[in-house]
């Protein structure tokens, strides 16, 4: 994020867009209705009627993967009507002609053949978003999981900046991520092309860095993502794979395909504290630690590093992770010792300029510490961008609008979108052992439109087939509003009815993930 959760208190307008806030971000959700209750206007552009919707000033449905076409059509209308902030992109922006000219062609009459969207609503979020003094754009991984992923969040920063929106309090570009520690991780190196602190793996300099820190000679090459490990490995290329608190066979797309890549690999280890799906799979499993039996730290979605202490020991047989690393590293013929946790938080500080600052010392004393923090005497950074850039100058991007790789046809007339629900979480390897939540949220279900439902003949609880191009599950029908005509919605937590069955591997370019938000499907009742 861009800015701390706190912020949303000073926005006069949030947008929130590809994320059911109140089951993936419950924390979030309440923080963005308070601020809505305290005067905030709230803007939600969703493929889904989520909860949030009834705190909305505005709410508009697009198709699932139109998001780049919507946002070139408000900052159409944002433009056209004088509505952009022309002193803050003339003092700190660049490239915005060549945005300026790519959207003359999203007017609202064209977006709405697109999207779904009403024109006179286009116009309406737009104007909307442009009152805003300032506003907050949140997003979620419906922007993201799309084979358009990294052009809507371009998009989503292009409108922020469009309007002054980033660098300013109550403002910016907020992603949520989806678990604890994701932000963390990625700050720390855990990314094929890069060393902790986004320092690039090709460049020399970089990497002669971490040289030295380590002791180690280190490739020159990027490595792979889990989307291009999985095909390598079903060609052969890829022998041996350690997977760590990942369960792949229920949160990769096509689990047939993942299932076959994870079979023809030789030595498969999965480290993990219990026995998932995927390390049914294993060679070897090596059971860790929970978070409540070790110490550490994670770094939460709005960049901010936060103390975990433990609470109880370890069950017998079981380690903390780094303890595990630890000790396999050594038995390789690389010593990697640390006496404790807080030392590795100290090699982080010296080797990621964003982390330099930061020690257990401080956090221990409940210092609010958000990265970038370059040194000891600093407080951390809540809000980036303030005065300039990163960069030094914002860069717009002309990002025109490509359809979603797989659409509707005559065999499968219908679109699936894929996400959570509020009592299960991710692939339920710790929510589905409790009784509770399993009650509220027993098993799996498809969402599908009344109207839908009575063209097929389906009624409530009805158990229903679904099929796409990679497979075919049987689930339970729910049938409701939350979902437009033409679209149906599956939350993938559910082993026995796995969402990624159906969805489509094909993935971004420049971020490679995979595109879970929309794929082609085929609805039937079950006799």
């Amino acid at each position: 994020m861009t800015n701390p959760i706190s912020d949303f208190s000073l926005s006069e307008v949030i947008l929130v867009t590809g994320s059911n806030t109140t089951e993936a971000h419950p924390i979030i959700a309440n923080r963005i209705r308070r601020a809505v209750a305290q005067g905030t206007k709230l803007l939600v552009i969703e493929p889904r009627e989520i909860p949030l919707t009834s705190n909305a000033t505005l709410f508009c449905q697009p198709r699932p993967g139109t998001d780049v076409a919507w946002i070139n059509g408000m900052m159409h209308v944002i433009i056209k009507e004088g509505l952009a902030d022309l002193e803050y992109i003339s003092q700190r922006t660049e490239d915005f002609d060549s945005v300026r000219e790519l959207v003359r062609k999203f007017d609202p009459k064209s977006v709405a053949k697109i999207t779904g969207i009403p024109a006179d609503d286009i116009v309406k979020a737009a104007k909307l978003y442009a009152s805003g003094n300032p506003a907050s754009i949140a997003y979620a991984m419906g922007i993201t999981q799309h084979v358009t992923g990294t052009d809507n969040v371009k998009s989503l920063a292009n409108l922020a900046m469009l309007c002054g929106n980033v660098g300013v309090a109550g403002g910016g570009v907020n992603p949520l991520r989806g678990q604890n520690n994701v932000q963390g991780a990625c700050d720390v190196g855990a990314l094929p092309n890069v060393y902790p602190g986004y320092q690039q793996v090709t460049n020399t300099a970089v990497r002669e860095k971490f040289e030295k820190a380590w002791g180690v000679k280190l490739s020159a090459e990027n490595g792979l993502t889990i989307t291009e490990i999985l095909p390598a490995a079903l060609k052969g290329k890829i022998k041996a794979l350690y997977i760590m608190g990942e369960n792949p066979m229920l949160s990769d797309p096509d689990t047939t395909h993942v299932k076959k890549s994870l079979e023809a690999i030789q030595f498969l280890v999965v480290q993990d504290i219990f026995l998932t799906e995927t390390a049914e799979l294993a060679d070897v499993v090596l059971p860790a630690a929970s978070y409540v039996e070790r110490d550490g730290t994670v770094t939460n979605t709005e960049r901010r590093v936060q103390r975990m202490y433990q609470a109880v020991e370890p069950l017998p047989g079981t380690r903390p992770d780094w303890e595990i690393l630890c000790e396999l590293a050594g038995r390789l013929g690389y010593s990697m010792s640390y006496p404790s946790a807080s030392k590795i938080m100290d090699e982080i500080a010296e080797v990621t300029p964003q982390y330099a600052g930061i020690s257990y010392k401080r956090l221990d004393a409940s210092e609010q510490l958000c990265w970038p923090c370059p040194g000891a005497d600093h407080s951390g950074t809540p809000v980036l961008h303030k005065g300039k850039f990163s960069r030094g100058l914002g860069k717009f991007h002309a990002i025109d609008f490509i359809p979603a790789n797989e659409l509707p046809d005559k065999k499968y007339p219908m679109q699936l979108t894929t996400g959570r629900v509020l009592a299960q979480f991710h692939t339920g390897t710790m929510s589905r052992k409790s009784r509770g939540l399993n009650e509220i949220e027993p098993g799996p279900f498809v969402q599908i439109n009344p109207s839908d439902a009575k063209r097929l003949k389906v009624k409530n609880g009805d158990r229903i087939r679904v099929s796409s191009r990679r497979g075919k599950i049987e689930l339970r029908a729910r049938v409701d509003t939350m979902v437009a005509q033409g679209v149906v919605f599956v939350p993938f937590h559910f082993v026995e009815a796995a969402a990624n069955v159906l969805t489509n591997p094909a993935y971004d370019p420049i971020a490679k993930i995979p595109e879970f938000k929309v794929c082609a499907v085929r609805l039937e009742k079950v006799a």
